[in-house]
């Protein structure tokens, strides 16, 4: 089945949107995020707790989950004194499962 221009076009995404995810996609360039990110598809953990699981320092943790947020991968909720910080959604979740269950298949040999 052949797909005409015309089609295709309205399948490619706009520049702005296209700039959004590179933009999205470029934060994810960080181990350390990715770190975070695995911690919390766990369970929600303070700053405290996350430093010490990625082994980091709390600054360093507190830094990266700013621009996670700010991103809009992780959120958090307030207890009392306590911060806890959560991956922001079922696609962010998702999207952390299907990159490690990628990169865990066997290279395909061509």
């Amino acid at each position: 089945m052949s797909v005409s221009s015309d089609d295709l076009q309205q399948h490619v995404l706009g520049l702005e949107k296209a700039q959004r995810m590179a933009e999205f996609f470029t934060v994810l360039g960080d181990a350390n995020r990715w770190r975070i990110l695995s911690a919390l598809a766990v369970r929600e953990m303070r700053v405290r707790d996350l430093a010490e699981v990625v082994d980091m320092s709390e600054s360093a943790v507190s830094h990266q989950l700013r621009l996670l947020r700010t991103t809009r991968l992780v959120r958090y909720r307030k207890q009392g004194r306590n911060v806890f910080y959560c991956l922001k959604d079922r696609h962010i979740f998702n999207l952390y499962r299907e990159a490690s269950e990628h990169l865990d298949e066997p290279a395909d040999e061509e």
